[in-house]
């Protein structure tokens, strides 16, 4: 049983849940604990009874001292002195704030793997119309049929006071990234000695739901347009790979294209989605866990299971910075956890089980989502005789001269064969670019004939 974090969030919790799942927009009154006791985001604005948690005032709104745009982000944090560190030889002492996933990562590595704790600090902040947006939404927003979209919703999450497990899916999935990013990044699955290959990766996203003004209906059932450039090394070079991302992908699938140099030609793809293997991923990584999770819903169902403080991936400047060079950072078994920092937050616990009748390599994912942000920050993911198998954390940052959250490195651990993948390395090259300018012509399957030709 989930230990909720404080006896206000567990009166709330308890009306969201006791609440009909009919309906998922809110009364005039709930939703008006979105300017008090709660934050335009839904997270509870106090801290917790400890006081190890503070209380939400509003996160980095104004970069740093030092700060140069367009580079990387210095760390607001980095004289913060650390708390405490877990091993698998103390981890007992920890282990209600840690996942399953977490606790098995300890037994996995014990000579190797560690957790450094810092203080908690809670940095998500956006542009007020995004909160906005936010609180209009609690009063609108519905799911479809079936829970696989969204209805009268705009521009930010949809559910900030969320009844259902799949209502905090939808809120990951929807959350404010920017309106366009453009990112030049390394991925790499070490094998389980440590020895890797770089895969470069240029890649475009454009969000049509997160521009001003944008609702789930002017947005033509596109919640993403993604297109991904392999660049190395040379045996893959010039593989495309373009996905108009659906916001109901039942009622329309994902339409995704690749292009491979060698032939020449731009081919649909289909199983780009839920657990085919993700693009030059060596079997580390599906398709759906890109981002932590991502794509349709349907196959899972989903239960919330309210609130849990937990010791997870924050404010991971020292990970992002340039100072750190690839190599130090992969290691075998694991990235090197000594850049790393977490930090006790107060998180949603999602359970999702495979439906009946349905396939999918994980018969059950446990998603913990940070409430100030709605990243998903830790996924445990299990096989199907319900043994952990992979363990995903992603390592956010504010990127405080957009306001937005969105994870510098993911990490996607298999405990069973020993080897992990790594998505979003750029420490030796450009940061994340969130003021690129991009339209939907950009993401053609033309346009991915031309690039490929040229």
């Amino acid at each position: 049983m989930i230990k909720t974090c404080t006896w206000l969030s567990v009166c709330i919790l308890a009306l969201f849940l006791a609440a009909p799942a009919v309906d998922a927009k809110v009364s005039p009154e709930e939703a008006a604990k979105l300017t008090g006791e709660l934050t335009p985001m839904g997270a509870v604005r106090a801290g917790n009874a400890a006081g190890t948690i503070p209380p939400w005032e509003g996160g980095i709104t104004e970069p740093p001292a030092g700060y140069q745009p367009g580079k990387h982000h210095p760390d607001p944090y980095g004289s913060d002195a650390k708390l405490f560190t877990i091993t698998a030889a103390n981890m007992d002492q920890y282990a209600e704030n840690l996942s399953p996933g977490q606790i098995a990562m300890l037994k996995r590595y014990p000579e190797t793997w560690k957790m450094h704790i810092y203080p908690s600090r809670r940095s998500a902040a956006y542009p007020k119309w995004i909160y906005d947006a936010a609180v209009k939404n609690a009063s609108t927003a519905e799911l479809a049929e079936g829970g696989n979209g969204v209805n009268n919703a705009g521009e930010s999450i949809p559910f900030p006071i969320p009844k259902e497990g799949v209502e905090t899916i939808w809120n990951h999935l929807m959350r404010y990234r920017g309106q366009a990013v453009q990112q030049y990044y390394g991925q790499a699955a070490p094998t389980a000695g440590g020895a890797y290959t770089m895969v470069m990766i240029d890649q475009k996203i454009m969000f049509p739901y997160s521009v001003k003004g944008a609702t789930v209906d002017s947005i033509n059932n596109r919640l993403a347009y993604f297109l991904q450039i392999v660049t190395a090394p040379a045996r893959l070079a010039g593989e495309l790979l373009l996905v108009h991302e659906t916001l109901n992908q039942v009622e329309e699938p994902r339409k995704a294209w690749t292009y491979n140099p060698g032939q020449r030609r731009v081919r649909r793809a289909p199983n780009v989605a839920y657990d085919n293997p993700g693009t030059a991923s060596d079997g580390q990584r599906t398709s759906d866990q890109l981002d932590m999770f991502n794509g349709a819903p349907d196959r899972y169902e989903r239960t919330l299971k309210g609130q849990k403080e937990m010791y997870v991936p924050y404010n991971s400047y020292k990970l992002h910075s340039p100072n750190l060079k690839h190599d130090s950072i992969l290691q075998a078994g694991h990235i090197n956890p000594e850049p790393l920092r977490y930090e006790l937050h107060r998180v949603w616990v999602t359970e999702a089980t495979l439906r009946k009748g349905t396939s999918h390599v994980y018969a059950r994912r446990t998603f913990f989502i940070d409430e100030d942000s709605w990243q998903a920050v830790v996924v445990d993911q299990y096989d199907g005789r319900d043994q952990i198998w992979r363990v995903s954390e992603a390592h956010p940052i504010n990127y405080y001269d957009m306001l937005l959250v969105f994870a510098t490195l993911e990490c996607h651990y298999d405990l069973q064969n020993g080897r992990y993948i790594v998505i979003g390395l750029n420490n030796e090259g450009e940061v994340e670019d969130f003021t690129v300018e991009l339209s939907p012509e950009d993401f053609t399957p033309a346009n991915v004939r031309r690039m490929g030709r040229r």
